[in-house]
């Protein structure tokens, strides 16, 4: 009896090991659960649940399904916080109102009142890519209308096609998904199967126009522009010849003061907001019909929210950019803020905009808009993929399909014309029959539109061939940076562009002394590669070598540099910070102001204001023919602007008098 005794004992002491050693290997793949700090960026509770949950439309697949799949590994469910923060998801708890059934932040549910597509789906919303956070030694930093740097839609998708997949296949998970779902019957069982094979098939397909890329995209960046084209141009449409491999992927942008701002992309593509928001959910698995023969037998219907994307920029009119949270990521040094407060003025502030900020001529009811630097790639010099997308081809170069007698002049009827052509035609096609759902006043569709226009007035144009310069408050907590993420931190930014890291990891960890990704891979294992399609780190470059494309300031000291990024620490100076809907009753008009980068450098705005000659009476105007790429400066250094005019350029440079 001891002896069995000893050996039960020996084997219980064993079991206990093992699971001793299971949990410790368990806590160190999911270390405790961190404290999380929400800054005071003028959101409540509510409203940054409301922003999480709201739908846009989107319907990847059907949400009960998703809910109560096993991950292909058999580890538990797929749609499991644990298992989808593996993709870079943020874990939020439930919420009875928000989120019932404790799904992360930006995964939510789109309920279709009516139609084919009646039902509930599981789909993105805005706040998926577009919110963000960083961690500081145990201490999780939520950045409201931040960017999600570590987001891999690719894998994710990739992983719910592989769990579709396996359900589909093993009768066992087959069997467990409809006991979960109550159906046992043949019957029920039949119909779960045919839903599950829709699924299956709907999110392959996603799959496929997903993973065809010359580069491993990675968390926190997708190539937006040919996806959207991609979903909308080959797949709705049903032309398979339409696609083209997403070749530059762009980070998500943050989104504190786009309402506000005349532009919003990177490159500027869109000013509208509707369509903007409108746009993005036809990327992200908003479904659609494009085939039909007439709007009467269903051409144009869509699982597109308007109402849900009107309800999320209302929010982001009153965010304001984060403040520094000084008691997590450490105090800030105002007396070397303020001397990088004086180099900001005279290195970045032309481009990039602060507080009070620069202000647009009067829209539509006089409100007026931040003016965002569009800055040409041939002066940035950053990576140039983006303008090779299809929405900046000019050439009839994709088939039309059922578009074709819905096309304007003069292409109505063509069967091949420009990218851009078509997507407008299509997406004007969706806003007409989504927003007659909605009966909005005129009042309400002006402000959908964000003010700019009474749609379907004509737009104003693209400003240039060139990339945005965000405002420059809160960017600090927007890492990597440049527009497609390829340099890790702050630092790095002002370096000469050669001198910047080659590769580095991308994670959560924020590095406070840098301002940017904590690169030593504590927190995240993608190895960013600067050297592959799409991820260039040049341009943006501070050297002295001016007559270099991308080179667009001098080379700075050691100790200018840590001024600088310890000046972008402290902006915002305040929480709160948010700028005006419309404009400030007394705004720096942008147009006015000399040291505006588009009034330095007016060939490369084409769509400004024509101001009279009194704007320009306190400066004296010199113009003489150089060099391409020369950069000449006079006196305090005021930047001279290079206008490609054929193989010369003409520099048009404002000195004081």
């Amino acid at each position: 009896m001891r002896k069995l005794m000893r050996i039960v004992l020996l084997v219980l002491a064993g079991v206990v090991m093992a699971l001793a050693f299971t949990l410790a290997s368990f806590s160190q793949d999911r270390p405790a659960k961190a404290k999380v700090v929400h800054l005071d960026q003028g959101w409540s509770q509510e409203d940054r649940l409301r922003y999480y949950y709201t739908s846009q439309g989107s319907a990847a697949m059907s949400y009960d399904i998703f809910l109560n799949l096993d991950a292909a590994n058999n580890q538990g469910l797929f749609s499991a916080n644990d298992n989808l923060a593996k993709y870079g998801f943020i874990p939020q708890p439930a919420d009875s109102k928000y989120n019932p059934d404790g799904l992360p932040i930006g995964i939510t549910n789109t309920v279709v009142a009516d139609g084919r597509w009646k039902g509930k789906w599981v789909g993105l919303s805005c706040a998926a890519c577009h919110n963000g956070q960083i961690e500081h030694k145990g201490t999780k930093i939520s950045i409201s209308g931040g960017n999600n740097a570590t987001l891999d839609v690719h894998a994710f998708i990739e992983g719910l096609d592989d769990t579709l997949a396996a359900t589909a296949a093993d009768p066992q998970k087959f069997a467990r998904l409809a006991e979960k779902l109550g159906q046992r019957d043949d019957a029920g069982k039949e119909a779960l199967r045919k839903r599950l094979e829709e699924d299956a098939a709907a999110v392959h397909g996603y799959r496929g126009i997903l993973a065809v890329t010359p580069t491993v995209v990675g968390p926190g960046r997708m190539d937006a522009l040919r996806l959207i084209h991609n979903q909308v141009q080959s797949r709705w449409l049903d032309i398979p010849q339409n696609w083209v491999a997403p070749i530059a992927p762009v980070k998500p942008s943050f989104v504190w003061n786009i309402p506000q701002s005349a532009w919003a992309q990177w490159s500027g593509v869109l000013f509208d907001p509707i369509l903007r928001n409108q746009g993005e959910s036809l990327g992200v698995f908003a479904r659609m019909d494009l085939t039909s023969k007439t709007p009467k037998l269903g051409l144009f219907d869509s699982t597109v929210d308007l109402k849900g994307q009107i309800a999320s920029e209302a929010l982001l009119r009153r965010l304001a950019p984060p403040q520094w949270p000084e008691a997590v990521l450490g105090k800030i040094d105002q007396e070397k803020a303020a001397k990088g407060a004086q180099l900001f003025t005279q290195n970045c502030a032309g481009c990039h905009s602060t507080w009070p900020h620069r202000w647009s001529e009067p829209k539509k009811q006089d409100k007026r808009f931040i003016e965002n630097a569009i800055v040409s790639v041939d002066v940035i010099g950053t990576d140039p993929g983006q303008f090779s997308s299809p929405q900046f081809e000019s050439n009839p170069t994709v088939k039309t399909g059922r578009m074709s007698e819905y096309l304007p002049a003069p292409d109505n009827g063509a069967a091949i014309a420009p990218p851009p052509v078509v997507f407008q035609a299509i997406q004007r096609g969706i806003f007409d029959k989504a927003v007659a759902k909605l009966n909005l006043s005129d009042e309400e569709l002006v402000s959908a539109h964000g003010y700019r226009a009474s749609y379907p007035e004509p737009p104003d144009p693209i400003p240039a061939i060139g990339y945005k310069a965000n405002p420059a408050e809160g960017m600090w907590a927007s890492p990597p940076f440049l527009h497609n993420g390829s340099v890790p931190n702050l630092y790095e930014l002002l370096l000469p562009d050669n001198e910047r890291s080659k590769t580095f990891f991308i994670g959560r960890e924020f590095d406070p002394v840098k301002v940017g990704v904590d690169t030593s891979g504590k927190s995240g294992k993608f190895l960013f590669d600067t050297s592959l399609v799409g991820n260039s780190n040049a341009g943006h470059s501070f050297e002295n070598r001016p007559t270099e494309k991308g080179v667009i300031g001098r080379l700075l000291t050691e100790d200018e540099r840590w001024a600088l990024v310890e000046y972008m620490k402290s902006i915002p100076n305040q929480s709160r910070q948010i700028a005006p809907f419309g404009g400030p009753k007394d705004p720096i008009r942008a147009w006015q102001d000399k040291t505006f980068f588009h009034v330095k450098n007016p060939g490369t705005y084409n769509g400004a204001p024509q101001l009279s000659p009194a704007s320009t009476t306190k400066h004296a105007l010199a113009q003489e023919s150089i060099n391409p790429g020369e950069i000449v400066t006079k006196n305090l250094g005021l930047f001279a602007k290079r206008l490609v005019e054929k193989p010369r350029l003409l520099r048009t440079a404002f000195y004081h008098r």
